[in-house]
C-alpha cells in the first residue's frame, strides 16, 4: 500500500493513541502527510509524530483542539491550511472518554439524558465542526474523502451501551446525509465500524471473560487490535474508493454478516 496516498493531507482526529495511532501511522506509510490532532496526550502525539517523519520521510503535524469546540477545530483548519494549502481526507475518530464495561454500564433505566448530550457532542457534534470546515475546502478541489468511524453494535448491540450506541447511530446517519449533499463535488462520506478493539484505552475495562464470549461468536475467532481497521480506512481515503460513498465497512471478524 506504499504509495497509495503519496502527496495527500490527512486529518485523522484523536490520533495520538489506539486506533487514531494506528490509522495515522498507515496514512503515513501510504505516503500522505498527517495530522494528528490530540486534546490532551500531547506528548504523546508528539512522539508518533517524530516516529511517522523519521520512518516514513513524511511531514507529520501535531496540533491541539478538541473538537466539541467549534473555536479549536477552525483553528486547526486554519494551521492546517498555514502549513499544507489544503485538506485531502479527514478522518473522524475522535471518542469522548467511554470505557466499554458491559458490568458497569447504565441500563435504560438509569441513564440520565446527560450520557447521551455527552457521546452525542463527542460523536456527532465533533464530527459535525470538523466536517464544516474541512467541506468548503474539498469542495473547491472538487475531491475530497471524508471518514466516520462509528461501531459493529449499531446492527447488533450485544452490549447496549446506550449513550454510545445512539451517538454513533446519530453519527451514521449524518454520514449518508453529507453522502448525498457532497457527492456533486466530488466528495465521498464513508463509515468504518469496527468492533471491540483491544487494547485501547477504551477497552481496557472489558473483562476477559467477555472478550473470551466475543472470540467464541466470531468466525475469524479473535477480537481486532487498532491495526485490523487501517485497511478499511486507508481503502476509503484512497483513490480506490473513488466510487464508493455512503457505506459502511464492518470490521468485526464477521460476528455482524449484513
Amino acid at each position: 500500500m506504499e504509495g497509495l496516498l503519496k502527496g495527500k493531507i490527512a486529518l485523522v482526529t484523536g490520533s495520538s493513541r489506539g486506533i487514531g495511532a494506528a490509522i495515522a501511522e498507515s496514512f503515513a506509510k501510504a505516503g500522505a502527510h498527517v495530522i494528528v490532532n490530540y486534546v490532551r496526550s500531547e506528548q504523546k502525539a508528539r512522539a508518533l509524530a517524530d516516529q511517522l517523519m523519521e520512518a516514513y520521510d513524511v511531514e507529520a503535524l501535531p496540533i491541539q483542539a478538541d473538537v466539541t469546540e467549534e473555536q479549536d477545530v477552525q483553528h486547526m483548519i486554519d494551521q492546517i491550511l498555514k502549513e499544507f494549502d489544503t485538506l485531502d481526507v479527514v478522518v473522524n475518530n475522535a471518542l469522548f472518554d467511554y470505557s466499554f464495561d458491559p458490568e458497569a454500564r447504565k441500563k435504560a433505566w438509569d441513564i440520565d439524558w446527560e450520557d447521551y448530550q455527552r457521546q452525542l457532542d463527542g460523536s456527532l457534534k465533533g464530527s459535525f465542526h470538523v466536517c464544516k470546515y474541512a467541506m468548503p475546502i474539498m469542495k473547491a478541489n472538487t475531491t475530497g474523502k471524508i471518514i466516520n468511524i462509528t461501531t459493529n453494535l449499531l446492527y447488533q448491540p450485544v452490549v447496549p451501551y446506550h449513550d454510545y450506541n445512539t451517538a454513533k447511530g446519530a453519527l451514521l446517519s449524518y454520514s449518508h446525509n453529507l453522502a448525498a449533499e457532497l457527492g456533486p463535488f466530488g466528495i465521498t462520506v464513508n463509515c468504518v465500524a469496527p468492533g471491540l478493539v483491544y487494547p485501547t484505552d477504551a477497552s481496557q475495562k472489558t473483562k476477559e471473560e467477555i472478550r473470551d464470549a466475543i472470540i467464541a461468536q466470531t468466525p475469524l475467532r479473535r477480537i481486532a487490535k487498532p491495526e485490523d481497521v487501517t485497511g478499511s480506512v486507508l481503502y476509503l481515503a484512497s483513490s480506490l474508493a473513488d466510487f464508493v460513498t455512503g457505506q459502511t465497512i464492518v470490521v468485526d471478524g464477521g460476528l455482524n454478516m449484513k
